[in-house]
């Protein structure tokens, strides 16, 4: 794999992250004649979930935006089939957003992507201003403060460990320790609701989802740079992904089991 290739689009693919996009889209009650923002859209996952629950509405645009020029074109062919609503592909980044829509939107998602921000109080500021009144602000998470289960946490210590091993053994890597960067500093539901308050936001509703998550998501979120880095930094991408895909294929046979649960956090906040 090259470097572009280390991306969360297989990791995107997995029904199950689906299910909990399609679920945070129906809590937001999308409908005719809204301009809707997909922010982060990527490859378009998200963005064809919405048009296909605007099917049938009429005069409803949806705006997406990603800063990856090579993910929008693939979004572009992806969804290029899509009659129902007129979708205007952007290329910006997310904390540029009240510059990149013209217009105030009606709703804008940001899903499994607001742990990334360093500044999320300029963030939530951005979309705030690119909101009308009464706009809903819809987003999810499973790095969270309570994104871990506890009866999880022995997973992870294993699956760390024997990729750590492997790498020793195998690579002759050796792992960094390094501080936590702002942008990895995990928020509690508290804390996000307090951020969205300081904004003008009203929390409308706030949903725990636990999921049970197949090797296939591991093998897949292994792929993911953001991943790689966050827990073997210093380490080259194809080793470090090699490392990570050899260990928890181990730690799953180890552990006797099928699938590992992981809670998501949803929310979905008004402007006043």
């Amino acid at each position: 794999m090259t470097p572009d290739e280390y991306t969360f689009a297989k990791f995107s693919r997995n029904s199950f992250y689906s299910g909990l996009n399609g679920r945070l889209v129906d809590m937001t009650g999308v409908g005719s004649g809204q301009r809707i923002v997909d922010l982060a859209c990527g490859t378009g996952g998200v963005t064809q979930l919405i048009a296909e629950r605007l099917r049938g509405a009429c005069e409803s645009v949806i705006i997406a935006i990603d800063q990856s020029a090579i993910a929008l074109k693939q979004a572009m062919e992806d969804l290029k089939d899509v009659r129902d609503s007129a979708i205007q592909f952007v290329q910006s980044r997310v904390e540029l957003v009240s510059e990149a829509v013209k217009e105030s939107a009606d709703t804008v998602f940001f899903c499994n992507a607001i742990h990334y921000i360093p500044d999320k109080d300029a963030l939530v500021a951005e979309i705030s201003k690119t909101l009308k009144p009464g706009g809903k602000f819809a987003f999810n998470t499973s790095f969270f403060e309570g994104g871990q289960l506890p009866e999880s946490l022995v997973f992870y210590r294993k699956w760390m460990l024997r990729a750590s091993r492997i790498g020793r053994r195998e690579y002759g890597l050796v792992r960094e320790r390094s501080e936590k960067v702002e942008s990895r500093k995990h928020l509690s539901p508290e804390q996000y609701r307090s951020l969205l308050e300081r904004h003008g936001f009203r929390v409308a509703r706030e949903e725990i989802d636990t999921v049970q998550v197949p090797i296939d998501g591991w093998l897949d979120i292994s792929d993911f740079e953001d991943f790689i880095v966050g827990v073997m930094p210093g380490a080259p991408l194809d080793k470090a992904s090699a490392c990570l895909k050899k260990g928890v294929i181990q730690t799953f046979r180890e552990m006797e089991i099928e699938t590992v649960p992981r809670n998501w956090l949803g929310v979905v906040a008004v402007r006043v």
